[in-house]
């Protein structure tokens, strides 16, 4: 199975992509936030069917395991996705940023190119996390 990881954002939408069989995300160009949710869903909805995803994980920002206003919009979109007919399911993606970004920056990569590639490196900390949740034979 095909899974698109999406970490959604009000200026960029980080995108990844994983086989469930290898478990190896690979990160591909952010998406700019449209501002509607509508748009979105249908840009992410393409990227999905461009990659032959079967099913696309978006995260879900928790505080301390609560909902935030953020968590309520990723619903949404979620649901915006779902009524395009794509199959979805929410991941929480807690600190997923800040894991990318400490990881980009360890490897030594400059401010800009952090920057640059932050949001999809987060996008494949959700992908890990709903693999190692849900297992290799997602459905």
């Amino acid at each position: 199975m095909r899974l698109l990881g999406v970490d959604f954002g009000g200026t960029r939408i980080g995108i990844a992509v994983v086989d469930s069989a290898t478990k190896l995300p690979r990160a591909l160009a952010p998406l700019a936030s449209s501002g509607t949710l509508a748009k979105d869903a249908a840009a992410i909805r393409a990227v999905a069917a461009e990659q032959g995803a079967d099913q696309i994980i978006v995260g879900l920002p928790l505080s301390q395991g609560e909902e935030t206003r953020m968590s309520k919009v990723c619903r949404q979109l979620a649901v915006r996705i779902a009524e395009l007919g794509s199959l979805v399911d929410l991941e929480d993606e807690s600190l997923t940023s800040h894991e990318a970004e400490t990881s980009l920056r360890e490897a030594g990569l400059k401010g800009s190119v952090v920057k640059r590639k932050l949001d999809g490196e987060a996008a494949c900390r959700i992908l890990e996390r709903y693999l190692e949740t849900h297992g290799p034979e997602t459905s």
